[in-house]
């Protein structure tokens, strides 16, 4: 616990310092607190959807059996490396919107929407046809069972016809809730959610309550038709009351500025995301390889975890918008009180995450159904995750929140690539194949990642490179 306190003490201290300049120019703490929560609670929404979404079928088919369930999880493992290509194409999008929402200039806004939906449609173009194609191939990265890769190649085919209408959605929501209209994507996500548990009921409780494969199939389709409700509802808003359109990039002087600051900002952060999730994925894989109960186990872990801590999430979204807002402004202090007072929210919210791990076990237990072995692990994982969301709400609000609002994209990726592949990646295999240790210490040892990035992320904070002002004028240009 000395680290946190340490935490409170350092954002303190800074504070302190820099009091009187900063009470000059800094807005309203209550009015700031508004801002942040009208953010930051659609925001933590929409990821407990993004998180949803995937939970459900995994959840769900646990009613069915534990292979289904598995094998859906490990199946669900491409669709995770995909939305990292979201996820890096959203940021690289969003902290361009929240500084060029800071100068009210739309215009150019939507110019890097369209940039954005290029470079989104052609990556789901890629996974489509690798889902479709090739799905035994897919799984078999991830596990030998020939029931899990059967089950979860039939899957992938279906759901694959998804992400031809996620990327567009994803990139649509990104660029809105950088002009602080974070409750329209909660709104359709959770329209999307509703359907598509009901849906998933249909299939698996009424049409093949005793068939796991065709229900498996069903089940993707499911996913397929929400996530098109969920293109078509972002069509009608942006034709009907949307400052942002659907459109095809403008070809000029302006475009290739932007799309030079767009590949500037984004690459980073897209390698990023690819360096940690494809090395959350290989440890997927080592987990697979190891033992069917520990990946059930592995899978219901990942549900509760990802859904704990949607509030930390919040908070680093929310928080770079209006960071990124402040900087596109020229509110440079106003921006560091923001960003002083935002991370000691993660904070607060990383421990009401573990906290909420821990008060959901016996719910948590109650609903799945795994055997013995599979329990043992799962009741480990628990206590395990519950201390990991602490660290991972502070370094996902600085380094993929504040830091990417200033354009400083560049220090998470380094970062993951030394800790994710230096470091984890390879204790994880010693642990697993060499020294064969017990699985829950292997658990334990796969997630010492955030533990390790977080001191390093607290240096890199005081040090204020993350403050920047990135945006351009082209009043002139035009």
């Amino acid at each position: 616990m000395k680290i946190y306190y340490f935490y409170i003490r350092f954002i303190s201290e800074r504070g302190r310092r820099r009091a009187s300049h900063v009470r000059m120019v800094a807005p309203n703490d209550n009015h700031f607190n508004r801002e942040l929560i009208r953010l930051v609670i659609p925001i933590a929404l929409q990821n407990l959807i993004t998180a949803a979404v995937m939970s459900v079928d995994i959840v769900m088919l646990g009613v069915i059996s534990q292979s289904a369930m598995s094998a859906v999880s490990l199946a669900g493992q491409v669709t995770f490396v995909l939305t990292l290509f979201y996820m890096g194409l959203a940021t690289g999008a969003s902290i361009l919107s929240a500084q060029y929402w800071g100068k009210k200039d739309v215009k150019t806004i939507q110019r890097v929407f369209s940039i954005a939906c290029l470079f989104s449609v052609s990556v789901s173009l890629f996974f489509f046809g690798l889902s479709l194609f090739f799905p035994d191939l897919l799984m078999r990265f991830f596990t030998d069972d020939e029931e899990l890769i059967r089950y979860g190649s039939g899957f992938l085919q279906v759901v694959s016809f998804s992400y031809l209408a996620m990327g567009i959605s994803q990139m649509y929501f990104s660029v809105v809730r950088s002009m602080e209209n974070a409750s329209l994507s909660a709104w359709i996500s959770s329209v999307c959610l509703v359907l598509n548990i009901l849906f998933n009921f249909l299939c698996i409780f009424v049409l093949f309550p005793d068939m796991p494969e065709k229900a498996i199939q069903a089940v993707g389709l499911a996913t397929v038709c929400a996530r098109f409700i969920e293109l078509s509802c972002c069509i009608v808003h942006s034709v009907t009351r949307g400052k942002i359109k659907f459109q095809l990039p403008v070809r000029d002087g302006i475009q290739r500025k932007l799309l030079q600051d767009y590949l500037k900002y984004t690459m980073p952060v897209q390698g990023n995301y690819i360096v940690w999730g494809c090395a959350l994925t290989a440890t997927a894989a080592i987990i697979g390889h190891v033992s069917a109960d520990l990946v059930a186990a592995n899978s219901v872990a990942a549900v509760v975890k990802n859904l704990a801590i949607v509030l930390c999430g919040g908070i680093a979204s929310g928080g770079s918008v209006l960071i990124g807002k402040y900087l596109g402004n020229g509110e440079i202090e106003i921006a560091k009180r923001a960003g002083n007072r935002i991370s000691l929210f993660a904070l607060v919210f990383g421990g009401l995450a573990g906290i909420t791990i821990l008060l959901l076990k016996p719910l948590v237990f109650y609903m799945v159904n795994l055997n013995d072995s599979a329990q043992g692990y799962l009741n480990g994982m628990l206590y395990i995750c519950a201390y990991y969301c602490i660290a991972k709400s502070i370094n996902s609000t600085t380094i993929g929140g504040i830091f990417c609002a200033g354009g400083d994209s560049k220090f998470g990726f380094w970062c993951d690539t030394v800790v994710m592949w230096g470091i984890i990646l390879p204790l994880g295999y010693l642990c697993a194949f060499v020294w064969q240790v017990p699985p829950i210490i292997l658990y334990a040892v796969i997630c010492l990642d955030e533990i390790i990035k977080l001191p390093v992320a607290l240096i890199r904070y005081r040090q204020y490179k993350w403050i920047k002002n990135i945006t351009r004028d082209f009043a002139d240009a035009r």
